[in-house]
């Protein structure tokens, strides 16, 4: 229990108060549909007028929220002004995608429910307009404001006008079928399947929000759904009235003839705050993006993976941050985020990238990756960074015991933590918090291997010779291979060093039991909180994220912290 309370107990938190002001919106705006001045309106419609309202309260609250996760300035500014108070509230600006996602799922939800309740009104208004009958009161109230059209009631003003017609020529039915139209391309194109294999695609449609909060914004002005005006209570008070209707605004009737007016709209309210803040960090994006960068070394390492050393005046990193590049002769609207590499003692940042896709392959050929003889720095590419931002991995060295786990290319932002490392406790005799850590990279391929190795090595040789080898545990694991491989992997497992990697420490073959893992580390570091840091697929995180929770009765608790961008 107070490992689930240290890993997820302010998370439930937050979702519970989350669902909660959802539940309560939704209460409040359909009780408040209840009230007399509604009284006619609910003549016409029924509860889908409740129905309606009460979702579009939680749409313009969760409009609201949607932005905030996205803008990734301001989660950084945050990060490190509350971490030094509070590690745990930190950490939740780190599953900042998770709550948007589940923000935009809400979005979803009222969304559907709010248009097919509208589809049910205006039904409901057609109805009332066809089944002209003048001693039926919803046939007199769609009657109302027939002469100048000032205070109508139905928003349909005749039995010939047909309702789709009605819904795209008014301003509420234009920005309504604007809205949802974006809505669905930017839900759809976030499938996980889409956005990995056509990130194109997920990029360029998740910019159709902009269309979707401009028809947010001006989806109220219509003013299609109206209630009875303040002034008309006074003189046509419904619970006595609407038995006399057909006497309504003759001579000797207490009952004038109502009075109808819609809500002033009220999204803009909701909405512009969090609109400032992320066209703040669009210009701070834009501002970031013509600063020069220079581009100082361009390695390419086997698995196809490129190895970019920059240069910008003013650039300050912490380990396991990451940068958004863009190359402008590839694509001047994409913009991509990559793990920082290098350490915050080295005066350069680095990235290592993965070509995977065509942006990639792009990138690659811009810098000229496939040319084995050296480049004239001229020749290569222009390249904007907007960054760097926070990750969990910032927190790192605020663990006495660490876990690193990282698989394939998530090794990266380890790197950089290990470079680190090496700077503070080898070369400067620096003393940090952290007493011990246990290095694990998962990865299918040999080759992959081969450019984090000689970090590795480097460290392995630089610890030997200081003392140290007990601060740094690594356990690199092959999960795939082929029998050729194996049979060489035999003939030089007695060598003294890894014929894969050159460490001492073998190579190890399969998965890690991670049960194992886990007790071990229980057994050699009691009474500790240890940090489990993981860069890699979700099916992973999932299980070190068990493990965490189930050695909860155990003296170390186990902090899992995911890398999320």
């Amino acid at each position: 229990m107070g490992n689930f309370a240290a890993n997820e107990g302010l998370s439930v938190f937050v979702i519970l108060v989350w669902l909660g002001i959802n539940a309560f919106l939704f209460v409040q705006f359909y009780m408040a549909f209840l009230v007399e001045r509604w009284f006619y309106t609910r003549v016409l419609l029924g509860q889908a007028l409740s129905w309606a309202r009460a979702p579009a309260a939680c749409l313009n609250f969760n409009c609201m929220l949607i932005l905030l996760p996205v803008c990734r300035n301001l989660l950084t500014l945050l990060r490190g002004s509350i971490q030094c108070c509070s590690r745990t509230a930190a950490r939740q600006l780190d599953r900042n995608l998770t709550f948007h996602k589940l923000v935009a799922y809400m979005i979803a939800f009222h969304t559907a429910v709010h248009i097919v309740a509208h589809l049910f009104n205006f039904e409901y208004f057609m109805d009332a307009q066809l089944n002209r009958n003048s001693s039926l009161l919803p046939f007199i109230l769609s009657e109302i404001g027939t002469g100048d059209n000032a205070s109508f009631l139905n928003p349909i003003r005749s039995n010939e006008t047909n309702p789709t017609i009605v819904m795209f020529t008014t301003i509420a039915g234009l920005t309504g079928v604007a809205i949802t139209l974006a809505l669905i391309l930017i839900i759809t194109s976030s499938m996980e399947v889409i956005r990995r294999s056509y990130f194109e695609v997920f990029w360029y449609t998740h910019h159709l929000f902009v269309i979707f909060f401009i028809g947010l914004v001006f989806h109220g002005f219509g003013r299609i759904v109206r209630g009875q005006t303040a002034a008309s209570l006074k003189t046509n008070i419904p619970d006595v009235c609407a038995d006399q209707f057909e006497d309504w605004g003759t001579n000797g009737s207490n009952c004038a003839v109502p009075e109808f007016a819609g809500n002033p709209p009220m999204t803009w309210k909701w909405v512009v705050g969090p609109m400032i803040l992320y066209v703040c960090e669009r210009l701070v994006r834009i501002y970031r993006s013509h600063q020069k960068v220079v581009i100082t070394k361009v390695v390419m390492h086997p698995s196809k993976t490129l190895e970019l050393q920059m240069k910008r005046k003013g650039f300050h990193m912490e380990v396991g941050q990451y940068v958004f590049i863009q190359c402008p002769s590839v694509s001047r609207l994409e913009w991509h985020p990559f793990t920082l590499t290098s350490a915050p003692e080295e005066d350069y940042f680095s990235a290592h990238i993965r070509i995977v896709g065509d942006w990639t392959q792009a990138l690659y050929e811009a810098c000229v990756g496939d040319k084995t003889e050296p480049q004239e720095a001229w020749k290569l590419p222009r390249l904007a960074i907007d960054g760097p931002f926070g990750t969990a991995s910032e927190d790192v060295f605020r663990y006495e015991v660490v876990m690193l786990v990282g698989a394939g290319i998530g090794v990266t932002p380890f790197a950089s933590i290990l470079k680190s490392v090496w700077y503070k406790r080898i070369q400067n005799n620096q003393d940090v918090f952290t007493k011990k850590i246990y290095f694990y990279w998962l990865c299918p391929e040999t080759e992959a291997f081969e450019w984090f190795a000689d970090l590795l090595q480097s460290l392995e040789g630089q610890m030997t010779e200081k003392g140290m080898t007990d601060f740094l545990s690594y356990n690199i694991y092959l999960t795939r291979w082929k029998e050729t491989e194996a049979a060489h992997f035999r003939v030089h497992h007695e060598a003294e060093n890894d014929p894969i990697t050159g460490l001492k420490q073998k190579t190890l073959y399969g998965k890690p039991n991670w049960d194992n893992e886990f007790t071990n580390i229980e057994s050699k570091h009691p009474g500790t909180k240890a940090g489990v840091f993981l860069c890699g697929p979700p099916a992973l995180g999932k299980s070190l994220e068990k493990q965490c929770l189930s050695h909860s009765e155990a003296d170390v608790k186990f902090i899992f912290n995911k890398e999320n961008f």
